[in-house]
């Protein structure tokens, strides 16, 4: 094997492995947000009777959740409920705007 083929082989594995360690930091880079996405625009988990991504019925339904950047969740604007009261992202399941 010559010495430029050594050194593509060497160059195109380092930058292999940088491009694995990138996907995997901007992967942990992420966090499950309930409560902010629109109907059918979930990442996965809508609750009872759904099965996974798209399948949320309701608009900013409390437990169907999107993948946000990490310490955004509650900075996300989102109109006001019905009655007026602030909507606001959770990193945990809520209770609101549950199909009926």
């Amino acid at each position: 094997m010559s010495n430029t083929m050594k050194t593509v082989a060497i160059a195109s594995a380092v930058a292999a492995a940088f491009v694995a360690q990138s996907t995997t930091a901007q992967a942990a880079a992420k966090e499950k947000c309930y409560g902010v996405s629109v109907a059918g625009a979930n990442d996965c988990a809508a609750g009872p009777g759904t099965t996974c991504a798209g399948t949320s019925t309701v608009d900013y339904q409390g437990n169907a959740w999107t993948l946000v950047d990490a310490g955004t969740c509650a900075e996300i604007e989102l109109p006001d409920m019905a009655d007026g009261t602030p909507r606001q992202g959770s990193l945990e399941e809520l209770e609101r705007d549950l199909p009926a």
